[in-house]
């Protein structure tokens, strides 16, 4: 029995060595392919040969990484030298990084005014997948505000910059997410994918959303979208209380004012300009 045991510890450490070198694999394949495109932003354009010189492996190994990241528009050959460049998929990642950044920077001077005026919690939040991210963020005046934490991750079908978001997205995703099933998180909650679709397209129509105690209890918020310089609803501005304050007439003064600090930070964005 002392001898079964210790070849079956045996086995499960030879699996648990080979899933750890699977792993250190995957990260140094990672390494190297970032590696590359440092290479290649450095140096404008490069060859294989050069290129498995510096990382210090094999050409073939280098040929791999780089047919990995042609493959993802990353990077692309020039004509006729056998050479490869950065290609416009970076461009596209950049773009999306500075566009983040920027509407962080600019949100929270936004959120910052929009708080101070309404006493109430200000967030700008942007779409991550099938998730509202918050990206910017100002406490009310108030005793007692609202709070969400920077980064964090909220249902699209449950908060009012989710809704914002999610009715603004391409027709595609915008008939695929309700199709999936939706979370109940309060009695107020909407959960019927018919309703849900029949609220966005009410939200493109007045130009905000509302949701009152649909992901906390006693919680209600109002959100307007923010558009980049394109047009397109790149973020949502949010303003959210506890219920007592926000009531039905306080939730539209404060549906006017978000609306009009979205556009204030749409302004910001390029929006019109």
């Amino acid at each position: 029995m002392a001898r079964a045991q210790k070849q079956s510890e045996r086995r499960e450490d030879h699996r648990t060595g080979e899933a750890g070198r699977g792993t250190a694999g995957s990260v140094q394949s990672v390494d190297r392919a970032v590696s590359v495109l440092e290479i290649l932003a450095r140096r404008g354009e490069a060859g294989v040969t050069e290129i498995a010189g510096e990382l210090d492996v094999h050409k073939s190994t280098a040929f791999r990484l780089l047919g990995v990241l042609e493959q993802r528009g990353l990077v692309g050959q020039a004509e006729d030298r056998g050479k490869y460049r950065l290609d416009a998929g970076v461009l596209r990642l950049a773009g999306a990084a500075a566009v983040r950044l920027d509407i962080s920077r600019e949100g929270a001077a936004v959120c910052r005014e929009l708080a101070d005026e309404l006493g109430e919690t200000a967030t700008v939040a942007v779409l991550d997948d099938d998730a509202a991210v918050d990206v910017a963020q100002a406490r009310g005046t108030a005793s007692v505000t609202a709070q969400n934490r920077l980064g964090g991750r909220t249902p699209l079908h449950a908060t009012s910059s989710g809704k914002v978001l999610l009715a603004h997205t391409p027709a595609a995703l915008r008939e695929g997410l309700p199709a999936r099933p939706l979370a109940r998180f309060t009695e107020r909650t909407i959960t019927c994918t018919d309703d849900l679709r029949a609220e966005l397209e009410a939200v493109v129509e007045q130009g905000y959303a509302i949701t009152v105690e649909e992901l906390e209890p006693g919680l209600a918020a109002v959100a307007a979208p923010v558009r980049g310089h394109d047009g397109k609803v790149i973020a949502a501005i949010s303003v959210s209380g506890p219920v007592y304050r926000l009531t039905a007439d306080r939730l539209a003064e404060s549906a006017e004012r978000t609306v009009a600090a979205g556009a204030e930070l749409s302004r910001r964005m390029g929006y019109g300009s």
